[in-house]
Order: C-alpha cells, then structure tokens, then sequence
C-alpha cells in the first residue's frame, strides 16, 4: 500500500514538472526568434558536397540554411522563400519554399 501511495505521488509531481519544461523550451525558441527578421526573398538553391545554400538574387548573399531538408527538393531552381534571417550568423531559416 505504501509503495502504490509513493508511486502515485511521483506520478503526480512528475506531471507537475511537465509544463514547466514545456514553457522553458517555447519561451527560448519565440526568443531566438526576436533575433531575426521574417523576410520574402527570391533566388537561387545550390548544394556543393551535401551542404545546401541560398544564394539571393538581390546583392548575391549566399546564405547556411539551418533547416536544409526544406530545400533539397529545389536545388538548381529559382525559388521564393519565407525565412528569418540571421544576419549576423549568414543563416536563415526557411519557413516555405515557391518555385518559380
């Protein structure tokens, strides 16, 4: 009886814990996302040994994607993308591609 009483309490605190958790990891991923500015931005997708890049038809910045399984499907084309820009890093992060 002592053991179903200690375990269910447990239970209990261990869900307590969860939104806790959950708030700390939403709350660092809007922060970093304060950092960067969302943007619409035209140009070209290349990819030199597995590494995918953004090269944008305005000023020729080429640009790390942090999430590149986005784009592997577009490489070689003219694309739009939805991203936030890092500037200082040189990354952006896509949020949705168009072919065009």
């Amino acid at each position: 009886m002592k053991t179903m009483c200690v375990a269910t309490l447990a239970l209990f605190f261990a869900g307590l814990s969860l939104p806790v958790l959950m708030h700390g990891k939403s709350q660092s991923a809007s922060q970093s996302d304060k950092n960067s500015d969302l943007m619409d931005i035209k140009g070209t997708v290349r990819s030199d040994n597995a590494k995918i890049t953004f090269i944008a038809d305005e000023g020729g910045k080429s640009w790390d994607v942090v999430n590149p399984e986005t784009l592997k499907n577009y490489v070689d084309q003219h694309v739009e993308v939805n991203a936030h820009v890092f500037s200082d890093k040189g990354q952006i992060h896509i949020e949705s591609v168009v072919a065009i």
